[in-house]
């Protein structure tokens, strides 16, 4: 479905719908409150499909087949209804923790919270409930109320943990195990779809377990090996206006902004060059942000190969992989780009860099089989344990957002480890 434009609008003005003013806000308004829940609702699905930049209020409008002026009556401008759309999906999951802070132990928390989570996606996906935003672009709105509330559910869904003791180390381990955790729940919104609606509780299920228990075998050793600097960060050390230094301020404006976000004037001025020397080194912005995307896969599949070169167990490998993925990730001196962002990118782009995802989680679960073969892994479901490896090391580009004092080197023991020993482990 196409999205018109000016020419579009007034050629079918006529032909949409204008909602008239309504009574004062204090006044009591059935009407008015439906038609803003239509408005919320298409919003939520644009940001879904096109992220915060790509939605707008001519998409809106088109899409409820209304003149733009009845959405501006509404909204008065696109980033009042963007932080419409995220504070309804807040209130949506502070639904969750409502019920899961009723029960007795953290791991039944923990399990409510994922099967009213699993439950709710089901019934969004079965036309049964409401759809709300996701969070990957969350960050690229720069709105103070959206992220009070977002800032007080991480707080909320901290709870599930409990606390051990007040210093600085405690509070940092329980913010990355809150992290880790959160980043689980909406990664799972994209995955659980490869599924039926009716398995998404025995998938979470599943996902619970790994939370839970850990991936790791009772009584495995944790000794990640350290792997090799990729070619592409010796690259980057150098400086200037060069291929690598582009791919790098590209991938940091993308995860800082979103992909429309990431502008070309925004790319330059990050490497102080001007639009002209931009286009001397690129096609074009889409060019680029393959070629981010390239790279990043790129670094993720060698540093695979690399983790099994030099471990003898899959979960030697595999935590040799995850640890070397989040310390880079942490230390900021070579950013990956987040998967998230694939949310925003054109279609047809969209589509083939999914596909090249789907293949490196595909990888993954192999070397998951592996450890369950070998006994270094607890027997899993090797693809839900892949989707959750994937997720891990796509969230740790914010973990320092919310562990303040966090050293890239302790990254591993208080992010990674948990999802290997289990999120309510002694360690």
């Amino acid at each position: 479905m196409a999205f018109g434009g000016e020419a579009r609008q007034s050629a079918t003005m006529r032909n949409k719908v204008s909602i008239p003013p309504d009574p004062p806000a204090d006044m009591p308004n059935p009407r008015f409150a439906r038609r803003k829940a239509l408005i919320v609702r298409a919003a939520a699905e644009l940001i879904n499909r096109k992220g915060v930049r790509g939605m707008t209020l001519a998409d809106v409008a088109s899409r409820l087949d209304l003149v733009p002026t009845a959405v501006n009556y509404y909204f008065r401008r696109k980033e009042d209804l963007a932080a419409a759309c995220f504070l309804q999906a807040i209130a949506r999951y502070n639904g969750f923790l409502d019920r899961s802070e009723r029960e007795a132990t953290p791991q039944a928390s923990l399990l409510r919270f994922l099967h009213d989570f699993a439950d709710y996606l089901a019934a969004v996906d079965t036309g049964d409930a409401e759809p709300v935003a996701v969070f990957n672009d969350v960050r690229t709105l720069d709105d103070r109320a959206v992220s009070l509330a977002f800032t007080n559910m991480f707080r909320r869904i901290r709870r599930i943990f409990p606390r051990t003791d007040d210093s600085q180390a405690a509070r940092r381990r329980r913010n990355a195990l809150t992290h880790l955790l959160i980043s689980q729940v909406f990664w799972a919104v994209f995955w659980l779809r490869n599924y039926e609606p009716g398995d998404y509780r025995r998938m979470i299920d599943r996902l619970h377990a790994i939370l839970v228990h850990g991936l790791a075998a009772p009584d495995a050793a944790w000794s990640p090996a350290a792997l090799p600097v990729p070619a592409e960060d010796q690259e980057v050390s150098g400086g200037g206006a060069t291929r690598a230094s582009f791919l790098r301020a590209a991938t940091e404006m993308i995860n800082e902004h979103g992909y429309l976000g990431a502008s070309v004037a925004r790319i330059s001025a990050r490497l102080n060059v001007t639009k002209g020397s931009f286009y001397h080194h690129n096609q074009a912005k889409d060019d680029l942000v393959a070629q981010c995307f390239d790279r990043t896969l790129g670094i993720m599949r060698r540093s695979q190969a690399d983790a099994e070169a030099a471990t003898a167990t899959g979960l030697g490998a595999l935590a040799t992989l995850a640890a070397s993925m989040v310390t880079r990730d942490v230390s900021g001196e070579s950013p990956l780009l987040r998967t998230s962002a694939l949310t925003a990118v054109p279609e047809e782009l969209q589509y083939k860099l999914t596909q090249r995802f789907n293949r490196y989680a595909a990888r993954l679960a192999s070397v998951i089989s592996d450890g369950v073969a070998d006994g270094s892994l607890r027997p899993v479901d090797t693809n839900v344990a892949a989707q959750m490896i994937t997720a891990l090391i796509n969230a740790s580009a914010e973990l320092r957002q919310w562990t303040p004092g966090l050293r890239a080197e302790e990254a591993a023991e208080i992010y990674v480890r948990p999802l290997f020993a289990g999120l309510f482990g002694g360690s």
